[in-house]
């Protein structure tokens, strides 16, 4: 309990992105509700009461990373190898997700378009390049979050903090990226069909899953700047392992979620596509078929 209330660092740029982009996210919708009294209409897709969901998961989201860096979490995941991977999972994957989750974009559109909180064909269709591109995302993203793993890197940022701050930025960057391939964030729409999205999944879980056996299965310490007197109970060699099962597991959930929800979105559209031809079949009009009576010549 005591290195609950102990070892809090105050990382200046997390707290200063948190103050800069939470009250922005606050005031846009508060702005968006307050042009719709009613709380009803398309762009609320139900009224307030969805957009204050959105809203909640967005900045749970944003208050998971803020945590992840500011907290005893961030102070021991310079003494332990698997705090450390504890807080990349957040940082990259839970907490990016979160916000993808939340939909922030129409709420932030708020600040240079006042009254902007109806899509239109252009809010629709002109999807961010960074959005459309599925395959480079996906790569973006396993190249950052395994390139950081690399021991060089892996050791500069933890004895540089502008190198460490890179590296933070860089996974919520390629987090964001990577949801928004695997789930719609209104009004953007994820590219691209659900089986396909499935299959960027399927290459990022087995990246992470190798990245994880390399650093359960190995023998040699690749981090040996974590030699230090925390590890009195657990030797560098064991700390590392239990990082690899933390990267190889934590992944599971929320990618394996992804997944199925995917497929289950593919499986309703089968079914609706089955439907829709089997109606057609029955009212359509009959070409090329048997006369229904013989003809007499």
């Amino acid at each position: 309990m005591h290195a609950v209330f102990t070892h809090w660092s105050a990382s200046w740029p997390a707290l200063i992105g948190y103050v800069l982009v939470a009250p922005w996210h606050l005031a846009g919708l508060l702005r968006m509700r307050a042009q719709r009294p009613g709380g009803t209409g398309p762009v609320s897709g139900g009224g307030w009461p969805v957009l204050r969901r959105e809203g909640v998961l967005f900045q749970l989201g944003l208050l998971l990373v803020l945590l992840a860096l500011v907290t005893p979490l961030g102070y021991y995941s310079d003494q332990y190898i698997w705090v450390r991977a504890v807080q990349t999972l957040v940082v990259a994957v839970v907490g990016p997700g979160l916000m993808v989750l939340g939909a922030p974009w129409l709420a932030f559109r708020q600040l240079w378009r006042p009254g902007s909180s109806e899509p239109t064909a252009d809010t629709v269709t002109a999807v961010p390049f960074w959005v459309s591109r599925p395959t480079a995302a996906v790569i973006a993203f396993n190249v950052v979050f395994a390139g950081w793993q690399v021991p060089y890197l892996f050791d500069l940022a933890k004895a540089n903090s502008a190198v460490a701050l890179a590296e933070h930025a860089s996974f919520v960057a390629a987090g964001l990226l990577l949801w928004l391939q695997l789930i719609s964030s209104r009004p953007l729409t994820a590219p691209g069909t659900p089986l396909r999205r499935v299959v960027s999944v399927i290459w990022t879980v087995g990246v992470s899953t190798v990245l994880g056996m390399v650093l359960v299965f190995g023998n040699n310490v690749l981090y040996p700047v974590y030699a230090n007197p925390a590890h009195h109970i657990m030797t560098v060699l064991n700390d590392q392992q239990l990082a690899g099962a933390v990267l190889w597991m934590g992944m599971l959930p929320p990618l394996v979620t992804a997944a199925v929800a995917l497929l289950s979105q593919w499986l309703d559209n089968e079914d609706s596509a089955e439907l829709s031809a089997g109606l057609n079949r029955l009212t359509g009009t009959r070409r090329g078929g048997w006369p229904s009576r013989p003809v007499i010549r």
